[in-house]
C-alpha cells in the first residue's frame, strides 16, 4: 500500500518534469534556425539522441522477434509523423511565427489524438468532448491572429501567418503520432519502442535530406555553423539531451506510474516552460486577447481530457 502511494505521488511529477524539459527546446531550436535548415536541425537531433539511446536499444533487440506487423506499422507511422515530420514543422513554425503562439497552440493536440483514438481504436467520445473541443478550436483561431476584428475581412489582414499554419500541421502530426504510439506500446516494450521511434525518425529524416539534396557536407554543416561552431555544437547537444532524450525517459517513466487523465494536467508544464522562454528571453509577447484565448484554449483542452477520462489508455 505504501509503495503504491509513493508511486502515485511522484509519478505525475515525473510527467511534469519531462514535459517542462521538453518545453525548453525553443531555447535551442530558435538560435539553431539561424544556422541550419529546419530538416538538418531535426536530422542532427535524431543522430545525437540515437547515440544517447544505444545503451538502451542494444540490450532489447532480442525482443524484436516477438513484434508483429501491426505494431511495426504503428511504430513506423509514429516515427515518421511524430519524431520526423512533425518536428520539422515545429522547427519551421518557430522560424516563421510568434514562438509563444506556436507553443501555446500546440495544446490542441489532445483534441486531435482523441478523435484519432475514436477512429482507430473505437474509443467513445463523450458529449462534452464536442463542446470543449469546439471551444478549444475557436480559442485557437483567436490566439492565432493579432487583429481578430479583421477575421471577417481576411485571415491575412487579421495576422494569420505561415508560422501558425506550420504549428497546426505539427499539432496534427504529433496528435496522430500519439494515437499510433498507443498501438506501439500495446505490442512492444517501452524502452525498445522509445529507442526504435528515434531510429525510424532518423531513417525518415535521412530520406528527406536525400530527396531535397541536403545530404552533403555543406548542407549538414553550412557556413553559418562553421562561423559559430561553439554555438552550433552546444545548442545541438542541449537540444538532443536536455530537451530530447532525457525528458523522453523521465516522461515515460512518469507516465507508467500515472493515470492518463492526471498526466494530462501535468503535461501543461511544457507550455508554461515554453512560454517563459519564448516570451521571457525572446520577447515574443502576446496581445491581451491572445492571452485570454490561450487561457481559454488550455482550459478547454483540460476539460477535453477530463471528459474523456472514462476511456483512458496508457501510451
Amino acid at each position: 500500500m505504501k509503495a503504491h502511494a509513493k508511486r502515485a505521488s511522484y509519478g505525475p511529477w515525473l510527467v511534469g518534469l519531462g514535459a517542462a524539459l521538453w518545453g525548453t527546446e525553443s531555447a535551442w531550436r530558435i538560435p539553431l534556425n539561424n544556422l541550419f535548415d529546419a530538416p538538418v536541425i531535426v536530422w542532427w537531433e535524431h543522430v545525437l539522441i540515437l547515440l544517447m539511446f544505444l545503451p538502451i536499444l542494444l540490450p532489447h533487440l532480442g525482443a524484436l522477434r516477438n513484434v508483429d506487423g501491426r505494431t511495426w506499422s504503428y511504430l513506423i507511422f509514429s516515427g515518421f509523423a511524430g519524431s520526423a515530420v512533425g518536428t520539422v514543422f515545429f522547427t519551421l513554425a518557430l522560424k516563421n511565427g510568434n514562438p509563444t503562439v506556436v507553443n501555446v497552440i500546440l495544446n490542441i493536440q489532445p483534441v486531435i489524438s482523441t478523435i484519432g483514438a475514436f477512429v482507430l481504436f473505437g474509443d467513445r467520445l463523450t458529449p462534452r468532448f464536442f463542446v470543449y473541443a469546439s471551444i478549444a478550436i475557436v480559442a485557437g483561431i483567436f490566439l492565432s491572429v493579432e487583429h481578430p476584428e479583421l477575421i471577417g475581412v481576411s485571415f491575412a489582414q487579421a495576422g494569420l501567418n505561415l508560422g501558425t499554419a506550420y504549428a497546426l500541421v505539427c499539432a496534427l502530426f504529433w496528435g496522430l503520432s500519439t494515437v499510433a504510439g498507443r498501438g506501439v506500446m500495446i505490442g512492444m516494450p517501452l524502452k525498445l519502442a522509445s529507442s526504435l521511434r528515434v531510429v525510424v525518425g532518423l531513417v525518415c529524416m535521412s530520406a528527406i535530406l536525400l530527396l531535397y539534396g541536403k545530404a552533403n557536407g555543406p548542407a549538414l554543416w553550412p557556413a553559418a555553423a562553421q562561423t559559430h561552431p561553439g554555438v552550433a555544437i552546444g545548442a545541438l547537444i542541449l537540444l538532443a539531451s536536455i530537451s530530447g532524450g532525457i525528458p523522453l525517459l523521465i516522461y515515460f517513466e512518469g507516465l507508467r506510474l500515472t493515470r492518463a487523465s492526471t498526466a494530462g494536467y501535468f503535461e501543461m508544464l511544457q507550455t508554461l516552460a515554453a512560454v517563459c522562454i519564448t516570451w521571457g528571453f525572446f520577447h515574443a509577447k502576446l496581445y491581451p486577447h491572445q492571452v485570454v484565448a490561450a487561457l481559454v484554449l488550455m482550459a478547454a483542452v483540460t476539460m477535453v481530457q477530463r471528459s474523456q477520462a472514462v476511456v483512458e489508455y496508457d501510451y
